[in-house]
């Protein structure tokens, strides 16, 4: 029997890893993330969460801590945003060589200089490659649901790798909504135990993140990307999984209005929501446009994306962080998936929400026509950000 609750999406991420019943968090406090670990304390301290809260001096010492407990056997959660992501970059790659189910929320947040709190995507594209799964969220509901479905994920035995989950940093991790909670007994059901099969035991020694020698290390990096690419399947089991214990579907890639449309917009994260009202408009007023999402940004969900845009003449592309010098970096992996069919849209990439600026449902909107008057004069190989000021 669920339960309406209202909360933020911070709080909705730190009653999932309670309800999860997660053995370690280990966190350092940074803004936008703090509340997440701020509620995670609170509901040890208020004896609501068994788990050792480890209080650490910066963010690299988080992570590190987290590989200590995970390698051991614990069920482990970490939360961080921004910069913070960044110092502990060199941690974050340990984690998924060493295979170890991780699960970290992210508050996305732009990066330095200038010093901004106020998230974009910037944190994620930095992290691209590091070797973990990483799912995106657009409302606190998604933030619970898909938490539970990251601890499924990442623990799997067929995968064994860290999970990212992405919120946007404040226009959703400070946002209050309504949220169903399940019962206790219903996560219990959907979420087995976590069970790593070659865990840190001083009576059966094993070593874990060893040296390599130039002879081992390209099979071994190769087994790794091997193995993120598999988690595709497990992904789209535990997905189905969820839908039919809790009645909300989830997909590595989903569609809004795309039936009949021949112009597709693409988005990841809170800003899809806007997105929608800007298709919902457009469409009442007769043009052919739909909405595509990225939920699962790695490993890229290839043949689910190219199914979803195969009958679309053109897709405009918004990235949320910048890639100094060249396209954005979802828009290159955009033209990097469609690249070898022979019937593909036109792609137009734009920048735009960066340092937390709105894009409003007009904007949206501005944004596709900008596309397709782009379009229409052949400039599709052009870089634009979006909203700057003159």
């Amino acid at each position: 029997m669920e339960r309406r609750v209202a909360f933020e999406s911070s709080f909705a991420i730190a009653e999932a890893a309670r309800m999860a019943d997660i053995d370690v968090c280990a966190a350092y406090p940074i803004t936008p993330q703090t509340h997440i670990v701020e509620r995670i304390a609170q509901l040890v301290a208020d004896g609501e969460l068994d788990a050792n809260y480890v209080p650490v001096e910066s963010e690299h010492s988080a992570m590190s801590s987290c590989l200590g407990s995970s390698a051991a056997g614990a069920r482990t959660f970490i939360a961080t945003a921004g910069q913070g992501l960044e110092l502990m970059h060199e941690a974050v790659y340990v984690a998924s060589g060493m295979r170890l189910p991780i699960v970290m929320a992210v508050c996305n947040r732009a990066l330095s200089v200038p010093l901004s709190i106020w998230g974009d995507h910037s944190d994620v594209m930095a992290v691209r490659d590091t070797g973990w799964i990483q799912i995106f969220v657009e409302n606190a509901q998604q933030a619970f649901d898909l938490t539970l479905c990251a601890f499924h994920i990442a623990e799997d035995p067929g995968v064994l790798l860290p999970t990212m989950v992405h919120i946007d940093g404040f226009h959703l991790s400070h946002v209050i909504e309504p949220v169903l909670l399940p019962d206790q007994e219903e996560v219990n059901k959907f979420l087995p135990r976590y069970h790593h099969p070659f865990v840190l035991d001083p009576n059966n020694p094993v070593t874990m993140g060893d040296f390599a020698t130039p002879a081992l290390y390209t099979e071994t990096k190769v087994g790794q990307d091997t193995a993120l690419r598999n988690s595709l399947k497990v992904i789209l089991r535990v997905f189905q999984k969820f839908g039919e214990e809790f009645g909300r579907d989830y997909s590595p890639v989903e569609t809004y209005k795309t039936e009949g449309a021949d112009i597709l917009l693409l988005t990841m994260g809170s800003f899809s929501e806007v997105a929608m009202e800007a298709v919902d408009g457009l469409r009442e007023a007769g043009e052919k446009v739909g909405l595509v999402r990225l939920r699962l940004w790695r490993p890229f969900p290839f043949e689910q994306f190219r199914q979803a845009v195969s009958r679309a003449r053109l897709l405009i592309v918004l990235d949320r962080a910048l890639s100094f010098g060249g396209p954005g970096p979802v828009c290159s992996e955009i033209q990097a998936a469609l690249y070898h069919l022979k019937e593909r849209p036109e792609v137009i990439g734009f920048i735009g929400g960066l340092g937390g600026r709105d894009i409003s449902v007009n904007g949206f909107q501005d944004m596709i026509h900008q596309g397709i008057d782009k379009a229409e004069q052949g400039k599709f190989g052009e870089v634009e950000v979006f909203d700057v000021r003159e």
